[in-house]
Order: C-alpha cells, then structure tokens, then sequence
C-alpha cells in the first residue's frame, strides 16, 4: 500500500473514496468539513438534525457521489468527544476507514485531516493506523478474497512542514510494519514455527535490517548452563534456541546505556506435565507473543536508529509433555546459579525467561525490558484493555509510562511490593515458580523475574491478555495485536 502527502486540494483528488472524521455535537462544520457540506447544499447538516450524523465513536456514514467532490465516496467517521481527541484516536479512525472501505472492494482513498489535528504527530499515527489496520490474519485460507487498498492520499495537513510530514509518515510506516512482522510471526502455527523456525526467520529479518545476529543452539545453551531454558526445553524433541540481535549506533558514547529487550518465545505451550485443558490449547501458538514484539521492535529500530545500543535477547522453545519432560517438585539450576523449585510446568515462561533476562546482564545491557504472555491472572486483573506493567525503581517504570502514552498504548502499573516476594520462597530451593496462597499470580511472577533482574532497572510488561483479540475490532483484524512495540520503540527513541 502507497501512502503519501496528496499535492492536489482534498475536492478534486481523484479516489475510489475521501474520508475524513465528524464530532460529536458537530453542527457547525467549520473548517473543511463545512466547505464540503456546503459544496453538498448544506446535506451534511441535515443529516446531522435528523440524527444520522452524530458523530459518535467509530460510526460510519457513507454517502455515494458526493457533490463537489472528485472521489466518488465521502466516508465519515464518529470522532466522539473533541475534548478527548488525541493522537490515539486518528489510529483507530483511520484503520476503522480502511478497514471498511478494504471490505467493499476500494483500491484507494483519500484521509482529509480537520483542523488542529494536522501535524508530525497526527500524520504519523494516521500512517500506523492505517497500516496496522491493512493486516489479515486468514493467510492459509484457499477462498481468501483479493481485495486490497493500493494507495491512500494524506490531505490537509499542514503544507508548511512538508520535510517533517515526511519524515512522520517514514517514522510511522516503519513502526506500524515492524508491527504486522511481529503479528505475522504469532500468527503462524506451531508446526510453521518452531524454535528453529523462528530463529531462521529472525536471522533474515536481521540480516535485510542491518542489524547483528547470534542464534545459540543447545550446545551453546548448555554450555552456558541455562538450566532453567533447559528444564522447559527437555520435554520436545524441538530443540530450543537463544536469539540475540543488537543494534549499536553510528556513534556510540562510551559508558553509555545499553537497553536489553527480553521476549518470551514459546513456540507452543501445552503447559508440560502440568497440562492445560483441550479448550482453546490451539491458540497456545501465540505463546511467543513477547519474543516477536521484541524482534518486531528491533526491525523498527534498525530503521529509525536511536543514539543508544540495543540488545534482543529472546529464548524459543516448546513446553511439551514428553518422557523427558520435568515434573512438578523437580528443581532446576538457572544460570544464575539459582536454584528452582518447579511446581507447576505451566509456568514455563518465567524460567525461560530466567535465564534470558540473566544473559542480557552478562551481555552488558544496563536497563531491561521484558514482555511476554506471562500470566492468566493479568486478565483477571485487567481484562484485555490494559498491559500490565510492572518495574523498579518506579521511576525507570514511571519514564516507561510516558512514552506508552505518546504511543497511545494502555498499560497500568501494577504493584510490587516486597510482601509478594515472600510468596515465591521455596523450602527446598532458592525460589519456587509459582506464588504460594491464592491470589496475585501476575505479581508473583513479575517477582520471580526481578529476582534474575535484581537492581539493574527493568521494565516487565504481561501483554498475555493484550497480545491477541478473538473478535475483531473496527480498527484491527482479529488474532494478534503487536501490542508494545510502539511504546518500546518510543522509549528507546528518547532514552
């Protein structure tokens, strides 16, 4: 899909479609929004009266044959309160449009942004949204239809920052299709994808970016005494991998920081011999959510190149129930030295991650962020609306926040205290990998995790109720989300 600033006045670009977006309690149409309904002998207004425009959230009212208007549709969209609009809102506005226009056989279109929101900022987030929004998840389907939007116009943003618009729509475009990597990666099955697989893929991602790569096979894992990646791994015949990419900058100042991106990859989870139940096991494919958003953030960074260096760390195995698979009471030795006890084998994601968050360490990297389909008990927490983010200091965490709102993304904090680590002490080991009581399971898990981080500043985000929706939305197909790697890369941006 092509996207790029329309030179021609938003009335006579010709396209299949003109969008643009109406408020609530929008009577006035001022702006460009009144020149069109003025074109229209005040028809927008009328609709409006009569209640069919009410500019209510993601509404849609498409009119055919717009007068004064060269596209041959002008496709509104509810824009909700003026008030609350941000940024965040011409996402969904546009993938909402594109969306519906996509599904109606529309090849092209032109976006008419109002006035006020028609800078670097609304251009970039309209280009994510729009590209986001372009993303299937039926690729294996024989009967897939070829419907496909092959451009779409961006008109009436501000002509006199034409350089820095563009350079918004470049930033966006590498964002939002480093998002639909990530998506494709966790939309694939389990036997397209395995440890192996995945490692292969990052290595060509990698490779076409620029950036540097070592995959680490079982010899190298063993070698370096990953016991805890080892306990998960030893259940499959799939051997498991370590992939680490890095980005180093141009200019590189001594000293400086190291951000380490930690993601979760476990390519299929049928919870070991603590087995999940046969209902929904199928979407267990997307148990390596976290290590996709992380090799998706690094395919983005590579393009836009922040001022620090970048270290992805990414363990990929599968959690099987095999003859040599580890049973709850065993104990395992982590790299650290640390010992496990393992009493549940569905909590395999924070013992991979164990070991994945101690190697950054020793790679050097000086703040950590981790994500990964962690937890069922965040979505008891949170349901699917926010991430849950977890950190210390809570300053290093409160930074991260910050650019989760540039992003436009829903995170909250959750809670850390001290009392919570007493519930992952074991009698017979070190720690144990799950939380002992009722209650808290996304908090004890982030615990587990901190003991590997220990003071070094770490971020853990558990997208496990984020990562993938069941039902579509407006603005996005259903399956995965590639939530976080908007705000991942914003952060590094600006660390």
């Amino acid at each position: 899909m092509q996207i790029r600033l329309e030179p021609k006045p938003y009335a006579t670009a010709e396209a299949d479609a003109l969008v643009t977006y109406v408020f609530e309690k929008d009577d006035k149409f001022d702006g460009a929004l009144g020149e069109i309904n003025r074109a229209m002998d005040g028809r927008l207004a009328s609709l409006a009266q009569g209640g069919e425009i009410s500019g209510r959230s993601l509404e849609l009212v498409l009119l055919h044959f717009p007068k004064g208007i060269a596209s041959q549709r002008l496709l509104l969209v509810g824009a909700g309160k003026p008030g609350k609009f941000s940024p965040a809102d011409l996402r969904k506005i546009a993938g909402t449009a594109l969306r519906h226009l996509k599904s109606r056989g529309v090849r092209s279109f032109v976006f008419l942004a109002r006035e006020g929101e028609h800078g670097p900022a609304a251009a970039q987030a309209t280009v994510e949204g729009l590209i986001a929004a372009d993303f299937e998840s039926d690729k294996y389907r024989s009967d897939r239809k070829n419907r496909e939007i092959q451009s779409v116009s961006l008109a009436g943003f501000n002509g006199g920052l034409d350089a820095n618009l563009e350079a918004a729509i470049q930033h966006g475009k590498a964002i939002a299709e480093s998002q639909n990597f990530a998506r494709d990666l966790i939309n694939e099955p389990s036997n397209r994808l395995t440890p192996r697989m995945l490692a292969a893929k990052a290595e060509e991602m990698a490779r076409g970016a620029g950036l540097g790569i070592e995959i680490l096979d079982e010899r190298k894992i063993a070698e370096l005494k990953m016991g805890a990646l080892i306990g998960v791994a030893q259940g499959s015949v799939e051997p498991p991998r370590v992939i680490v990419v890095r980005y180093e900058p141009q200019m590189p100042k001594p000293g400086g920081p190291v951000l380490g991106l930690i993601g979760k990859a476990v390519t299929f989870d049928t919870g070991g011999i603590s087995i999940k139940p046969a209902n929904n096991m199928e979407k267990m494919k997307y148990d390596m959510g976290g290590g996709a958003t992380m090799l998706g953030a690094m395919r983005a960074l590579a393009e836009l190149k922040p001022s620090i260096s970048v270290v992805a760390v990414v363990p990929a195995t599968e959690n099987m129930p095999g003859g040599r698979a580890q049973k709850p009471g065993d104990v395992q030795v982590a790299m650290s030295g640390k010992t496990i006890e393992v009493i549940n084998t569905d909590a395999e994601g924070r013992l991979i991650l164990a070991d994945a968050i101690f190697y950054a360490r020793k790679l050097g990297c000086t703040h950590l962020i981790d994500a990964a389909t962690l937890t069922g008990a965040i979505e008891v927490a949170l349901a699917n609306v926010h991430v849950g983010a977890f950190g210390t200091p809570r300053e290093y965490l409160d930074k991260f926040l910050d650019s989760t709102k540039a992003a436009g993304e829903k995170m909250w904090p959750m809670p850390i205290d001290d009392e919570y680590q007493e519930m992952i002490k074991s009698h017979i080991a070190d720690i144990r990998n799950t939380g002992s009581g009722k209650g808290g399971g996304a908090i004890t898990a982030a615990w587990f995790l901190k003991e590997f981080a220990e003071d070094t500043p770490w971020v853990h985000l558990d997208i496990a109720s984020t990562c993938w929706v069941d039902e579509g939305r407006p603005w996005l197909a259903k399956g995965p989300t590639g939530v976080a790697i908007r705000s991942i890369v914003d952060f590094a941006l600006k660390m």
